[in-house]
Order: C-alpha cells, then structure tokens, then sequence
C-alpha cells in the first residue's frame, strides 16, 4: 500500500466546530493538518462536530461543539467522541489525536499505532495521565512546550492557512490585542503600554476570566481603548488592516500562539514577551520584538520603521504554513509506520 493512500484519522475536539468560527486554536490546527493531508493525497477522515467544514470524510456522532451549544454535557459529548474514533480504529492505519490527555487512555486497546500533538499542559493534574503513557507517540508544538521523560519523536510547529490573512502593506495607526482575555495573555499589560504611548487600542477575544476582565480591563474602556469582543477570519483582518503592531504581553510561557503567525502573515510586526514559544515565533528584530517588560514594549515601539512587513509574510510561509506542517507530520507518520514494519518483520521472522 502507498504510504500517500494510508488512511487516517484525525480526532479534533468538539468543543467548537472544526475549523472555529471564532477562537479554537486546536480545532484550528487539526482542520488545518486534515485539509493539508487531502491535498496532499492522504486518505483522511476527520472526527468532529457534524457541522464542521472539510474535504476530509466527516465522522460525527455530536451536532455542535459544547462551547457554542450549552445544553450539551462536555464529558459526555467528549466521551461519545472520542470512544467513537476508537471503535474504529481498525479502519485506519493511524489516528492522529488532538484530544489531550483523555484519549491517551484508550490507545493501548486498540492496535492502531496513536500519535497525540499535545497542545499544551492545562494544569499540573493531568500530569499522572501522560506519565502512566510515557512511551505513547507525541509531537510537540514548540520546543519550550515539553514535559520531561515523555516520547517525543519530533517537534511539528503549527501551521495557519496565509490564503485567510491578506497582506496589509502599509501600517495603520491602532496598536491590537487578539487572543483570550485573561491573565496569562496579559491584557492588563497591553493596556498599560497603550495609556503610557497614547496610542489606541483595541482588544479581541473570548473572555475566559470574568473577574479579571471587571477589574483588569472594563475600568480602562474608552474611545481609545476599545473592547470589541470575539472576532472571526474576517474580524481579525479588519483589525490586522488597522493595526501598527500586534501586543501580545504574555505572562506565562506561550505554547505557540497562532496569532502570531496571523499577524505576520498579514504584514503586522508582534511585540510579545520573551516567554516561551515566543521565541520560536517571533524572528527577534526581523518580524517583531522580544521583551521583558511594559517598558521594554514602549522603547520597541519606537523601533516598529525596522520591520520589513514583506519579511514577516515571508517567514511565516517558509515555517508556519499548512504545507510546512504537514511535511512536518508526514515525517512523524513515515517514523511510526517504518517501526511498525519492522516489528511485523521481526516477528515474521520469528515464526
């Protein structure tokens, strides 16, 4: 059998549809990977909500994603899911899990080599979960997202459709803020830099902390700075056409921070924290800065006429485009199947 015609399986979580209409960075990059794969000849079926959008085979036994229908239990939307890619595993030659640590459990019940990109450690908690599974197949997302002692066999930074993020050659006048509105993405910060350099902003995002949002960033509303609520494709390019920088004043390590691709990919300079992903991200003085402060931020900002825009584009299509990452992932995918041809070898030799 071709290795371009193996068959497989794609697990997207379900709590927003694949791709998100809004925010959903993992569904996001499991559609991506599922629709990078078809184009490139693979045999793919992608589990997901029933209302997602692929060329993949869609298998779905759950309507709409949990976060945007909330009658829907989470546990047993999720259990139902991910039990029902699992029951199927024979039909495939490799499933390729997006699904944390739940699905972690299941994969010594099936034969079906698993490959798990972790998305990120949401707590220490679910640490026991990937110690019992130590020596399952994992992918990290970035370098500096890696947990000791597990299997990694390679790192797969995520990849973002550019053809969604038109090219903005000039610079607009607003500094931006995209990503979820809690403490961790440090809007509190942006807002600081924006009230010292009296420059306006504008912020996007779900808001994950509603305490935080009350006391950190609604005080500070005004008609310079400007909350203007989740944002889709097209909201994100409206704001990228008006945006002289992306702020992204992380206060824990970045995972990996797609919006930082975006934001590339469409020509805007990122002045985020020196933590984390960041620094895989973020080509230090050629498509932003990186930072340690809110004062660090302000001197950046004075440094914004040195980004090449054409540069930032550039970049994010040699290393955090689909075609980029699926590569990435076709190398991971021939690793797994050449060990498990050489153990059914081993073992026909043995017979």
């Amino acid at each position: 059998m071709s290795a371009r015609k193996k068959r497989i399986a794609i697990l997207s979580p379900v709590a927003w549809r694949t791709p998100p209409r809004q925010y959903g960075a993992w569904e996001t990059v499991a559609g991506n990977i599922a629709e990078g794969l078809v184009a490139r000849g693979w045999d793919v079926t992608l589990f997901a909500t029933r209302d997602s959008i692929t060329r993949a085979h869609l298998h779905a036994v759950i309507d709409k994603g949990y976060e945007e229908d909330r009658t829907i239990d989470p546990k047993v939307a999720e259990y139902l899911h991910i039990s029902e890619a699992f029951e199927h595993a024979a039909d495939f030659d490799l499933i390729h899990s997006h699904y944390d640590f739940m699905a972690l459990s299941y994969t010594r019940l099936v034969k079906t080599p698993v490959l798990t990109t972790i998305h990120g450690f949401s707590s220490p908690q679910i640490m026991p979960v990937y110690e019992k599974y130590r020596d399952a197949n994992f992918v990290s997302i970035s370098d500096s997202d890696r947990a000791p002692g597990l299997n990694y066999l390679a790192t797969v930074h995520n990849g973002i459709d550019l053809s969604l993020y038109p090219f903005q050659e000039l610079p607009g006048d607003h500094l931006v803020f995209l990503g979820r509105i809690h403490p961790d993405k440090g809007v509190h910060l942006a807002i600081a830099v924006a009230r010292m350099s009296g420059l306006p902003l504008r912020i996007a995002g779900i808001i994950q902390d509603q305490q935080y949002f009350k006391k950190c960033v609604e005080p500070y509303l005004d008609a310079t700075i400007r909350y203007v609520g989740p944002v889709d494709v097209a909201g994100k390019n409206d704001l990228f056409a008006s945006a002289r920088v992306l702020l992204h004043l992380n206060t824990i390590p970045e995972r990996f921070g797609l919006v930082l691709a975006e934001a590339n990919a469409a020509g805007v300079p990122v002045i985020a924290m020196n933590l984390g992903s960041c620094r895989e991200v973020i080509g230090d003085g050629q498509t932003g800065f990186l930072v340690d402060n809110v004062n660090a931020a302000l001197r950046a900002l004075a440094r914004l006429a040195e980004i090449d825009r054409d540069q930032c584009r550039q970049r994010v299509r040699e290393r955090f485009s689909i075609e980029t990452m699926v590569e990435g992932y076709e190398r991971v995918y021939e690793m797994i199947f050449d060990r498990k041809g050489k153990r059914h070898e081993r073992y026909r030799q043995a017979i």
